[in-house]
């Protein structure tokens, strides 16, 4: 009786193909990602030096503000000036008093009621002129003094905004040159799974593209002959077998 044997195979090349695929996604599926790789604080910009020094800069300003700012701004030379001005006005109080002693000798009531409260109305009015110059001067020098105080908060104030910003915009070009880095180990920590992502979809493609062929196999029937020596083949064996058992 004739024997058929039908069976479906592939090229080799192609069932090499796909069997390399799918063992590389199923390695793919037992490894960890290496997050550590791209994600972390090396990948955020740090401030710069000069948005550092802005920063201590700015915490240093409380030392211009408040009701004693003013006094480190004050001339070194201002007490000189009002030592001075207080010795001018001795010496022009003394030479007034001189002046109304001989005003009362002259009116021959040196000594008497009339000098003496001459000289009290005298020196009333220079102590008044006196404290009015020295206040002024003091006035002075202390509105100076914080004038220099607050120019001097306004310059700091500028030179750390223009720090902070000049800083600002060196830390976007950091954190973009960092950002670009982080993307390439991005990228090199998926390489195997984008290449399998890439690759995999094209080569299912090929593969589709070749058909599993159908190999057929059929065994004819045996002789006329083939089947006689069977058949005495067969008796001589049945017939040695009866021997073995009745002999």
């Amino acid at each position: 009786m004739a024997e058929t044997i039908t069976r479906q195979y592939r090229e080799p090349f192609v069932e090499t193909a796909g069997l390399a695929t799918t063992e590389e996604g199923l390695r793919l599926l037992k490894q960890d990602i290496p997050t550590g790789t791209y994600t972390g604080q090396q990948f955020v910009a740090p401030q710069t030096a000069l948005e550092q020094q802005a920063a201590a800069a700015a915490s240093g300003l409380t030392g211009l503000l408040g009701p004693t700012a003013y006094q480190q701004f004050e001339s070194p030379y201002q007490q000189d000036v009002i030592q001075t001005t207080q010795d001018l006005l001795e010496r022009q109080r003394q030479q007034g008093i001189a002046s109304l002693q001989g005003q009362a000798v002259g009116a021959g009531a040196f000594g008497g009621a009339r000098e003496g409260v001459a000289r009290g109305v005298y020196e009333a009015e220079r102590d008044v002129q006196g404290a009015q110059l020295l206040a002024q001067l003091r006035q002075q020098g202390f509105q100076q003094a914080q004038q220099q105080a607050l120019a001097q908060l306004q310059a700091q104030q500028g030179l750390g905004t223009y720090q902070t910003q000049l800083g600002g915009q060196q830390r976007q070009i950091e954190q973009a040159r960092l950002a670009a880095d982080q993307e390439a180990a991005r990228e090199a920590a998926f390489a195997d799974f984008t290449r399998l992502g890439l690759v995999g979809p094209q080569l299912a493609s090929v593969i589709g593209g070749f058909p599993a062929a159908t190999q057929v196999q059929s065994t004819p029937p045996p002789s006329a002959t083939q089947q006689l020596l069977g058949l005495g083949i067969g008796g001589l064996g049945l017939a040695g077998a009866a021997r073995g058992i009745f002999g």
